[in-house]
């Protein structure tokens, strides 16, 4: 669906196609435990978020070189600009990377490559948010967040993410406190696998802007009143959800009672090569399947816009609503 529309929940590593991770591992000399694209594509068959988890630390050993991320940045930006995207907010995972002997800087001026000419190239703004691994210990994530220092004029905020389940947002408050007073922008995974109580701590403790998933939300209403009155935007992430057995079925997503409760809903795909489908295919299942009305994905793309990091570009932001309200269906 080419509906005008930001995507703000969108791990950039979660974008590695089979065809481009046999292609990057021919480059780089890596051998994958896989005998072609078909069988890795296989692989992508999840029983909970820890089983994808392991399969996308493993392939993350193709990415070595600045060009590597570049062309991971740039194939995702042309997937995303012929579904509507004109503006991202892309998650990397430094950690993830550091940790195989990867340079920060390697990681990210490697995705700066493709970023800083997306617009010019695709149409699409972007902003680039890191994420601490939750599953690493705070030390790490502090680390993280120091050896990112000369870069931060490239990054506009943080996030977390990974294993969520025994790993309560408490246990980040003193990087998200650093964070903020380096000025950057917080957003943190909460009520995917973890209890809603982990999305009130994000917001109290982390003090996030956003809330990435927030599906569990439905199980406490105070604090869904809580996030409707304070108008906290959620990015949800549907297909992934039925991927990664969050949901049963995308027919038993509550989005459409997120949106009869006045919840500021976002759509995003998350990790689109490995759950089916990037953000216009995730618009086009919840239209289909949970017959979502025009005028309500209308609504979604403009919660995208309003969620949006864009306070510097205000003119920006008031553009990209106005092709939301004039597409045409």
């Amino acid at each position: 669906m080419s509906l005008p529309k930001a995507e703000l929940h969108l791990h950039i590593e979660g974008t590695l196609e089979p065809e481009l991770a046999f292609e990057l591992a021919a480059r780089n000399g890596v051998t994958l435990p896989y005998a072609d694209t078909d069988a890795l594509r296989e692989a992508y068959r999840f029983e909970d978020l820890q089983s994808f988890l392991n399969l996308y630390y493993e392939l993350m050993a193709v990415l070595r070189t600045e060009r590597d991320f570049a062309d991971l940045a740039d194939a995702y930006l042309t997937r995303a600009a012929a579904q509507g995207v004109r503006h991202v907010e892309m998650f990397f995972d430094p950690q993830a990377h550091t940790a195989r002997g990867v340079a920060m800087g390697t990681v990210v001026e490697g995705l700066w490559r493709a970023l800083e000419k997306s617009e010019e190239t695709h149409g699409i703004s972007t902003r680039l948010i890191m994420c601490f691994l939750r599953d690493e210990s705070a030390a790490s994530a502090m680390e993280t967040l120091q050896a990112a220092h000369p870069y931060l004029d490239r990054i506009t905020g943080i996030g977390l993410d990974s294993a969520e389940v025994g790993h309560p947002p408490v246990k980040f408050r003193e990087v998200y406190e650093a964070a903020a007073r380096l000025g950057l922008r917080r957003v943190a995974h909460a009520g995917e696998e973890g209890p809603p109580e982990y999305i009130a701590e994000a917001l109290d403790v982390l003090g996030v802007e956003r809330v990435d998933h927030g599906l569990r939300c439905m199980e406490d209403p105070a604090l869904v009143e809580r996030l409707v009155r304070e108008r906290i935007p959620l990015t949800l992430c549907p297909l992934s959800n039925v991927r990664l057995r969050t949901v049963d079925t995308l027919a038993d997503h509550p989005l459409p009672a997120m949106l009869d409760a006045g919840l500021l809903c976002t759509v995003n795909s998350d990790d689109p090569a490995y759950f089916g489908g990037y953000v216009g295919d995730n618009f086009d299942a919840v239209h289909r399947t949970l017959g979502l009305s025009e005028e309500r994905l209308r609504e979604l793309a403009r919660n995208s816009f309003t969620a949006s990091f864009l306070e510097d570009d205000e003119e920006r932001r008031a553009r990209y609503l106005a092709e939301v309200d004039a597409y045409e269906f």
